[in-house]
């Protein structure tokens, strides 16, 4: 199904934006902001990567999550779409909790290595999926190098939009992304008739 809508996209990496993996340690335990609630996920497709393991012997993700992030995201004015190493299993894992509808997912290359030139391993696809469409992109490995990138190839307005991954997502990053999206969205076409 080829999504027609005129509102830009907003691609979203699960960790560092949502999961924000990188906070201060107490001891063996990471901290992580308040408001965010632990999970430990056993996803299907990392299920499948250790098809030589019993199920319940692959190890578990521990990831935290603000369900409160659901409606925020919803709330903003894009189509929103997975850019995240979790692919298919942010669907099955993250959007549950959240409250988020199944959401289409970037498809990555099958092997997934760093880049040469230092460019982060996702820009190139990201360019690619957006095919010319304004699109904002959250995600913690942002730097100046995609920024670069991103307007030297791609000829739509973008939003490569780094977010700290001590903190995740919050109020005022959601608050400049719907200031984006609004002056990046076309206006409605008058009916014909």
């Amino acid at each position: 199904m080829h999504d027609t809508s005129p509102l830009p996209l907003l691609f979203l990496d699960v960790d560092g934006p949502l999961n924000p993996f990188a906070g201060p340690r107490l001891g063996r335990l990471r901290l992580g902001p308040r408001g965010y609630t632990r999970y430990r996920f056993r996803p299907p497709g990392l299920v499948a990567r250790h098809a030589t393991l019993p199920p319940g012997r692959v190890p578990e993700l521990r990831v935290r999550l603000r369900p409160a992030h659901g409606p925020q995201l919803a709330a903003l004015p894009f189509t929103l779409v997975w850019a995240t190493a979790w692919a298919e299993d942010a669907n099955a894992c993250v959007g549950p909790v959240l409250g988020l509808p199944s959401l289409p997912v970037v498809a990555w290359p099958e092997r997934i290595e760093p880049e040469i030139d230092g460019l982060h391993w996702k820009t190139r696809s990201l360019v690619a999926h957006a095919a010319g469409r304004p699109f904002a992109w959250v995600d913690d490995g942002i730097t100046r190098r995609e920024r670069r990138f991103i307007a030297a190839h791609h000829p739509g307005p973008a939003l490569p939009y780094h977010v700290d991954p001590r903190h995740g997502l919050r109020d005022h990053d959601f608050a400049t992304l719907a200031t984006w999206a609004r002056t990046h969205t076309p206006p409605p076409r008058p009916p014909r008739g």
